[in-house]
């Protein structure tokens, strides 16, 4: 549990930023309604279903149990899955977290095996992946975000009527909805307690696939609230461009600019996230989650996600939790004078927030 201290740190926060959107909640009402946008957003992902091929081994100790294996989320996409499973006697159901990496990381990173540690021994399962170009997933190893952004420019120049692929973060997105069909299928997961986080990338793979797939009971969105539209008004879509700076580079010179630059980086985005600064953006997205209980963990120096693009996001999760009476349920905590960055509070609010909202 969190200290008193810090639980009034948070709720000051809440209050103060109940204050700014009200201020900007008239700026939240340029999207379609909530429910058209989860019907476009599942329809642009749509793709035919495949069998999951599940293929698993286990590493058994005292107080928990590792299985390492994959599913296929497509016919010829084999996607890499860590998954910690708590050794409570008599236990053989439990609520499960979903937790994903940021750009250039894995399903094996330490911040991955502390969070899901902790949580193995308050009776909570984990699962991690590998994001598509990540990883496992990309043969003999990834290098960092290497083939990550290679993927995304090859995307940029062959994404036209006959073929479509979406490297940067909405084929990943796909895989959360997929993975979450088979987490419900194990005879050992408690189908209606499965939450979603993730730090930076993975945060955003969670707003987006999370928003729309009711069955996650609860989320976490770690540094990754912004929006991708206001970014692009205001000269500040640096940060974001840049965790796939080569990509946009390369468009940029194959459109004949000699820099990267507003209009070539939403080029870019409209062939690769089509819709992303539209209906899909960050805030239109984030009102489909309410009344669901969600924590959203921001800083408010991010290059990557600009803070007053961020209060956009905040406006719209305020207003529509206000609407569903469900304020509850909603915990924005901004750290002052931070970059992109997920510290040890984040941390702990994370094991804090799943804890509350899957076991009890």
């Amino acid at each position: 549990m969190l200290n008193i201290s810090f639980k009034t740190k948070i709720l000051t926060i809440c209050l103060v930023l109940l204050l700014q959107a009200s201020i900007s909640s008239a700026q939240t009402t340029q999207y379609p309604p909530a429910d058209q946008v989860a019907r476009d957003f599942k329809a642009l992902l749509s793709r035919p279903v495949r069998d999951f091929k599940p293929s698993f081994t286990t590493i058994r100790s005292d107080s928990i149990i590792v299985d390492k294996g994959s599913i296929y989320t497509e016919e010829t996409e084999k996607m890499p899955v860590l998954i910690y499973k708590p050794v409570i006697k008599g236990q053989t159901k439990f609520p499960v977290v979903i937790f994903l990496h940021g750009t250039g990381g894995s399903k094996d990173e330490g911040d991955i095996k502390q969070l899901f540690t902790a949580l193995a021994k308050k009776g909570i399962m984990g699962v991690a992946i590998d994001a598509r170009y990540h990883g496992d997933r990309v043969a003999g190893g990834a290098h960092g975000s290497k083939e990550y952004t290679e993927a995304a420019y090859q995307a940029y120049k062959t994404n036209d009527k006959a073929h479509h692929a979406y490297p940067f973060l909405y084929d990943t997105s796909y895989d959360l909805w997929r993975l979450v069909d088979y987490l419900v299928t194990r005879p050992d997961v408690k189908s209606d307690r499965i939450g979603m986080g993730g730090i930076s990338m993975g945060g955003i793979e969670t707003w987006m696939a999370a928003s729309v797939d009711t069955r996650i009971r609860t989320a976490i969105l770690g540094i990754s609230v912004q929006s991708f539209k206001w970014s692009l008004e205001n000269n500040q879509w640096q940060g974001r461009a840049g965790t796939i700076g080569d990509a946009h580079k390369k468009a940029a010179k194959d459109m004949g600019d000699s820099t990267v630059n507003a209009k070539n980086v939403k080029a870019v985005w409209d062939k690769i996230l089509p819709g992303v600064t539209t209906e899909f953006d960050c805030p239109s997205m984030l009102r489909l989650f309410a009344p669901r209980p969600l924590l959203v963990l921001s800083k408010d120096k991010d290059p990557n996600n600009p803070y007053p693009g961020a209060q956009l996001g905040f406006a719209a999760l305020t207003d529509t939790y206000k609407n569903a009476r469900a304020t509850d349920k909603l915990d924005i905590e901004v750290q002052p004078n931070l970059g992109h960055v997920f510290n040890g509070n984040d941390m702990q609010l994370s094991i804090w927030w799943f804890e509350k909202w899957l076991l009890n």
